[in-house]
């Protein structure tokens, strides 16, 4: 439908891939398996996990954080006659902001299935991002990949 779009990536870390892990390519397919649509209110954030094979049979796991954002500059389109007009005057089409919301996902890719260690890792970003902390969103994400999780079974 009209509300419907296509998700493309905005933001990744690192920027490059690590030469024994590849960047999972069509991953923004994977975060919305309903499809990216616009919703008339914002909605609950959602928390699940896909887990990708590569050719190799190796298996990623793709922890997703999704949340509803404001969207302020989305333009409404008519179907017929594009932009419309209000007594000699064109209207922007423009809709007035939190009337519509898009959604988001923060997707944290690895090679462990540690999905409770991975939504807190993800809260995490999130309560910063949507908090606007004075954090930088690199360090935080540097610092979380910089920590060494122990081995199954092995000592605590």
């Amino acid at each position: 439908g009209p509300t419907e779009g296509l998700g493309k990536i905005i933001q990744r870390f690192p920027q490059k891939d690590w030469e024994d892990t590849p960047f999972p390519q069509g991953i923004e397919l994977f975060c919305q398996p309903g499809g990216w649509q616009l919703s008339k209110e914002r909605k609950q954030p959602t928390f699940f996990v896909v887990v990708l094979t590569d050719i190799d049979s190796e298996r990623h796991y793709c922890s997703c954080l999704t949340f509803y954002e404001a969207e302020i500059n989305l333009q409404v389109r008519t179907l017929q006659y594009g932009t419309k007009e209000i007594e000699g005057e064109e209207e922007s089409g423009l809709i007035p902001p939190a009337e519509v919301f898009a959604p988001k996902s923060l997707v944290l890719v690895s090679r462990l299935d540690y999905p409770e260690i991975f939504r807190a890792c993800l809260g995490l970003i999130y309560t910063v991002y949507v908090d606007s902390l004075n954090v930088s969103l690199e360090t935080l994400i540097a610092n979380l990949c910089s920590c060494l999780v122990p081995a199954s079974g092995g000592s605590q």
